[in-house]
């Protein structure tokens, strides 16, 4: 799967970039101009040159991309990294992007696998440095469509290693979701045929979700970008979200709670992540995701150091 592709790419270059982070000390270079995100940064210097080891980093991550053998003993990528750089890896998992936001602000990590609903967050409030990609030997074999995205950098600056990307989909009971659904009305327009059984992320960002059926169902409001909307398009897209609220049975940000809610029945339609498809056929959920025909917003994920 595209996930697991991306996911194993990532954790190939997270060593230089923990090493980067807690396990080096540096010099360094001022920090970038503003660029298309529409902020200065502050003025932080990027790493010149990596130095003598510290001994001990603290990862903060979404869960699943810091693995030590805790949840799986055949997936303990932690011991080795340890083994390899003699640095003592300390890894403390969070459900949300507000809540790795928050986390950060508290300068108890050196590093964050931060999504773009956060990592802006982070740059513009001074809690992650400008990154120096020549000290990374491999990130050339970093995808290219990932590189110097509005947001990952500021200014033609990077501020982390993108590691994982993917589309946010459409998955369902197929026990009980008959026929398949094709569009992503049918957890907008349709959402009451399946009343108090939809379910939909519990974030600002799936503001962009309804924006994007938006934009494909009702030309008249001229959305070009689910992301960027105007005060008309916004007021539509939240108008969207509640009327379909009455309909939702849980709004999720914890993954695994998603898989229990689509396995116990609770919920039988809405947005999800392939890596809770994975997860829930795995458990012998009776399920299957699709990509609507309108498309699908997505998400991107970038490895930050604390500055």
């Amino acid at each position: 799967m595209e996930f697991t592709r991306s996911l194993f790419r990532g954790t190939a270059l997270t060593a230089v970039i923990l090493l980067a982070a807690g396990c080096g000390t540096s010099s360094g270079e001022d920090s970038p101009a503003p660029g298309a995100s529409g902020f200065t940064p502050p003025k932080i210097a990027q790493l010149a040159q990596l130095g003598a080891g510290e001994g001990a980093v603290a990862i903060l991550a979404w869960p699943g991309y810091a693995e030590n053998g805790a949840n799986d003993p055949a997936v303990d990528w932690v011991t080795p990294f340890e083994k390899q750089t003699g640095c003592e890896a300390t890894v403390k998992t969070f459900g949300t992007s507000d809540e790795a936001v928050t986390l950060m602000k508290t300068g108890g990590y050196d590093v964050v696998s931060a999504s773009g609903d956060a990592s802006l967050r982070l740059i513009a409030a001074g809690d992650v440095a400008p990154v120096n990609t020549t000290l990374i030997p491999n990130y050339a074999d970093v995808t290219g469509f990932l590189k110097d995205k509005a947001w990952n950098s500021v200014g033609g600056q990077m501020y982390g290693v993108p590691h994982g990307w993917g589309a946010n989909l459409l998955m369902y009971r197929t026990d009980k979701v008959n026929p398949a659904p094709t569009s992503w009305a049918a957890v907008f327009t349709d959402a009451a045929k399946y009343a108090g059984k939809v379910t939909a992320y519990d974030s600002p960002i799936y503001i962009a979700d309804a924006a994007l059926f938006l934009m494909n169902t009702r030309p008249e409001l001229g959305i070009k970008n689910p992301y960027a909307l105007d005060d008309k398009q916004l007021a539509a897209a939240v108008e969207l979200l509640k009327a379909q609220k009455p309909h939702v049975s849980e709004y999720w940000s914890d993954y695994l709670k998603e898989v229990q809610s689509f396995k116990s029945g609770n919920s039988v339609i809405g947005t999800t992540w392939q890596v809770i498809v994975n997860t829930a056929t795995a458990e012998k959920a009776p399920v299957k995701a699709v990509l609507p025909a309108e498309g699908s917003t997505g998400w991107s994920d970038t490895w930050m150091v604390a500055a």
